[in-house]
């Protein structure tokens, strides 16, 4: 059977079937909490809803998992960049993803990206098979795995079979706004399905909208203050420098439609105004100073 046949095939039966806070487990040796769990499989910086059409599939066989890597900038000397989601955000939203899985909150299970770099595509499937025990993995069609991403789709579908485990690669969610974005973004990966790419051009252009459309939700902005009085605050006002924030902004600008959580999950609404170096919070409805005793403070941007 051609590797082509073998996607289609497993198509076919497929259809039968938290900055410095992070909650996301590291792999150690000996001990894999992902043992006969079905992972998907890719880079998660913005948990958009095509990361959460794997993880949606993934619990149609099993215990879903989502399974990345650390220190992948790190170690390709890529320029430091904000998340899109704070670290210590990233369980709230996979909670919220339980309801597409069967009410079974998908879990992140992380491995060091120095220890796996230099596998071939077979020594990192050996890996998944014999010493993680995955008893399935999930990726999209045009995945790509091993040192200098010398595997495709169709070898993941192939060496799986090779060491017992059930593959399923599932068709790319699509951006509907492909035609409006492209030409905009450079990124060679880019086959206009929704991607992380997008969703920072989204929020570099300041259209929210968009961003909530790739996101599947309202994007959520963390502000966290190491000590008390960090924020800035007057009755109508709080003010917070933009080193506070955990992770990324859209453009600098003033967002009328915005909410403010505190504590648990309490919205206030308010107005956002964000400039080159801070980032003002504005409420008629609150003295917005009584929030300076807050360390954590989210933000979310309404369409």
């Amino acid at each position: 059977m051609s590797c082509g046949c073998r996607i289609a095939q497993h198509l076919k039966d497929w259809d039968g079937f938290g900055q410095k806070e992070d909650d996301r487990e590291l792999s150690s040796e000996g001990l894999s909490s992902i043992a006969g769990g079905i992972v998907a499989l890719g880079k998660f910086d913005a948990l958009h809803i095509g990361h959460r059409e794997l993880v949606i599939q993934a619990s149609k066989a099993g215990a879903p998992f989502l399974l990345s890597f650390a220190g992948m900038a790190e170690v390709l000397g890529w320029a430091p960049r904000s998340p899109i989601v704070a670290k210590c955000d990233r369980h709230r939203i996979l909670s919220s993803w339980a309801p597409f899985c069967g009410n079974v909150p998908p879990k992140e299970f992380l491995i060091d990206f120095a220890s796996v770099r230099h596998l071939t595509p077979q020594q990192f499937v050996e890996k998944l098979s014999k010493e993680l025990g995955v008893r399935g993995v999930v990726a999209g069609e045009n995945y790509r795995f091993g040192y200098k991403a010398a595997g495709d789709a169709s070898q993941l579908v192939r060496l799986c079979d090779e060491y017992g485990i059930q593959a399923y690669i599932i068709n790319s969610v699509m951006d509907k706004n492909q035609d409006m974005v492209n030409s905009a973004i450079s990124d060679k990966k880019e086959r206009g399905q929704v991607s992380s790419t997008r969703v920072r051009y989204a929020l570099s252009k300041g259209d929210i909208g968009y961003v909530s459309e790739l996101l599947g939700r309202q994007h959520r902005l963390i502000l966290s203050a190491e000590k008390k009085d960090e924020f800035v605050g007057s009755r109508n006002r709080l003010s917070a420098s933009k080193s506070y924030l955990l992770n990324l902004p859209p453009k600098e600008g003033l967002y009328d439609n915005c909410s403010l959580i505190v504590g648990d999950e309490n919205q206030l609404p308010c107005r956002v105004l964000i400039d080159s170096t801070h980032i003002h919070l504005e409420s008629d409805e609150k003295d917005l100073s009584l929030l300076n005793n807050h360390h954590l403070l989210g933000i979310e941007f309404c369409s």
